[in-house]
């Protein structure tokens, strides 16, 4: 069977565009057959709802809000919750895996680096950062944006896109030779397909999460309505495109 993880959620606490609090997921996510979860809110330079005028400790304690009272809420139970961040440019986003509140407390300059300036500091830290959703298109995007240097992963499968957009990602993920992750992106609670990495053992820690990435050990899932766990490499609409984008593509790599 294995043990399933979440690895791209949102809460209201700090996401614009959430509609759960972060201890309310944790019935939900249990029993949809998840061992655990990581809490990957936008950051202040995306969809956040965290006011800009506050001290930057003071933001940041509120980004973490929903992180930690879904942590808190777990406690005695048998899920882990983990901590991440989603981090935007220019509407490219970014997984951020292996960093705290300490770290993002003590690095404010995050909101001045580069996307290679920021992989850099993330592997510093002993993290792990995934290009998000890399051929997603919204009515509020005016192109892709690709990085194909920037990053350690890519999200191949995301539950919130098409077929055919995880199908573009999971072919450029192929050409670049990196790791493969999978995920919900979760907002709100609904019934539809969901996403995670499927593991042999559990996950102590969200470092075991970034050594995964880094040893390509976890498998990446869709987890269907019913239950069903399938690899996203067995499923041909999720792995061959059959559309090329309808958006222009930039490659901002010195930025």
């Amino acid at each position: 069977m294995g043990y399933l993880y979440e690895t791209h959620s949102h809460t209201c606490e700090a996401s614009a565009c959430g509609k759960v609090h972060g201890e309310d997921y944790i019935s939900y996510m249990m029993d949809k057959g998840y061992s655990g979860m990581i809490i990957t809110d936008h950051f202040f330079n995306g969809n956040t709802c965290v006011p800009e005028d506050l001290p930057w400790k003071e933001r940041v304690e509120m980004y973490c809000s929903g992180y930690e009272r879904a942590k808190k809420a777990a406690e005695g139970k048998d899920f882990n919750v983990m901590f991440g961040v989603e981090i935007n440019f220019w509407k490219d986003e970014y997984l951020l895996y292996g960093i705290d509140k300490e770290w993002l407390i003590n690095n404010e300059c995050i909101m001045r680096m580069t996307r290679h300036e920021l992989l850099d500091a993330i592997h510093e830290a002993g993290g792990a950062m995934v290009c998000a959703h890399p051929f997603r298109e919204r009515y509020y995007y005016e192109d892709i944006k690709l990085a194909p240097t920037a990053s350690d992963g890519i999200e191949v499968y995301n539950a919130a896109n098409s077929p055919n957009m995880n199908a573009l990602a999971y072919e450029y993920c192929i050409r670049l030779g990196q790791t493969m992750t999978a995920g919900s992106d979760i907002h709100y609670f609904y019934d539809g397909d969901m996403g995670g990495m499927l593991f042999e053992h559990k996950l102590g820690s969200v470092k075991d999460y970034v050594k995964a990435i880094f040893d390509r050990s976890g498998v990446p899932v869709r987890l269907s309505n019913d239950g069903t766990i399938t690899p996203v490499s067995a499923i041909r609409e999720q792995t061959v495109s059959t559309e090329l984008p309808t958006m222009k593509i930039l490659y901002p790599e010195g930025k």
